[in-house]
């Protein structure tokens, strides 16, 4: 009788270990002009997120430009060394661990996945100056012990057509930084990148086309991702790496999971219940996947209550019923 009932206790560990399954609950923490305060990182504690994205900024004048600039006083305190190492400790004092994430910005929102060189010459300029910039941070990261350090990001053409480099940078990356490390790779982008065997985590940046709806359901939403997560959980399976989403998120905006990967300031209708969906949607479509790592809600200001809110329809779900999904979400996971 006692062996039966320790069976059933070990069983019932089992069982509710299994339905509560840790995962990366994060958020991307965007950095600002000032020092992060204490009242800045509560909203973070209080959505449940077990992981920020710390993000610190290189600029670029143009696609074909091959210096990368970082680190200057011209930039914004959260977006610098100094700010970035403030964030993460006060990030971590307050139990929330860290994935550092230094991120390029070309002049005018240029997207980064098209840049590239027009000479072998510029080529060559691009690689020592990403060098300075992906070491710099590699350093910071082992420096704070950062739990997870992201190599680059939508990075297309760069890795593309110098897949060599990259290569060689997972390894100089490594002599410098002992944590878990991963590239966030655009939504078409991430099959094709050639060194996952390098990395701990195939890393994602999830803005997949759902539905072309303008009012997207929950099961609408969840049925668009099939196509899209059975490809996902294969390349998982290939390398045998857990899959992360280093953004995901939607705008509370008609027409949420059409193209939610657009950034412009148009005037599109705002819809808090779109974002809500999509977000419920991805959320219970992908945290119970045993392959699945979890990922990182784009994008979490740090003046929370200044954000988001009824009329805004960005990316942030802060203020919005979107917050509310997350936070019982996360509390689960």
């Amino acid at each position: 009788m006692k062996r039966l009932g320790l069976l059933f206790l070990c069983l019932l560990q089992f069982s509710c270990n299994s339905q509560r399954i840790e995962k990366i609950n994060g958020v991307s923490f965007v950095g600002s002009r000032e020092k992060a305060e204490q009242h800045h990182v509560d909203p973070v504690v209080e959505v449940q997120a077990n992981y920020a994205a710390v993000m610190p900024f290189g600029f670029a004048r143009d696609l074909n430009s091959p210096n990368i600039i970082f680190d200057t006083e011209r930039q914004w305190y959260g977006e610098t060394r100094k700010g970035a190492k403030q964030y993460i400790q006060l990030l971590q004092q307050n139990g929330v661990k860290v994935m550092l994430k230094p991120q390029i910005w070309i002049w005018r929102g240029e997207f980064t996945g098209d840049m590239a060189m027009n000479s072998e010459e510029d080529w060559k300029i691009l690689e020592d100056s990403y060098s300075k910039f992906a070491l710099t941070y590699a350093q910071l990261a082992e420096e704070t012990q950062s739990d997870i350090y992201c190599i680059g990001t939508e990075l297309e053409e760069f890795v593309k057509n110098r897949p060599d480099f990259w290569m060689n940078l997972i390894e100089e990356i490594k002599k410098i930084y002992s944590g878990k490390l991963t590239y966030a790779a655009n939504w078409d982008e991430y099959s094709r990148v050639p060194f996952w065997d390098k990395l701990d985590f195939i890393g994602v940046d999830a803005y997949f086309p759902l539905s072309e709806k303008q009012h997207p359901t929950k099961e609408e939403l969840r049925s668009g991702w099939q196509r899209w997560k059975s490809k996902l959980e294969d390349l998982s399976e290939e390398y045998n790496k857990p899959t992360l989403f280093t953004e995901f998120g939607y705008r509370s905006m008609d027409y949420t999971a059409k193209k939610p990967w657009l950034v412009d300031r148009n005037q599109m209708d705002v819809n808090l219940e779109a974002q809500a969906n999509a977000t419920l949607a991805i959320l219970e479509e992908f945290w119970t996947e045993e392959w699945f790592a979890g990922g990182f809600v784009w994008k979490w200001f740090i003046h929370h209550n200044d954000s988001g809110g009824d009329e805004d329809n960005r990316f942030t779900p802060q203020n919005k019923p979107a917050e509310n999904v997350i936070r019982n979400f996360y509390s689960d996971y």
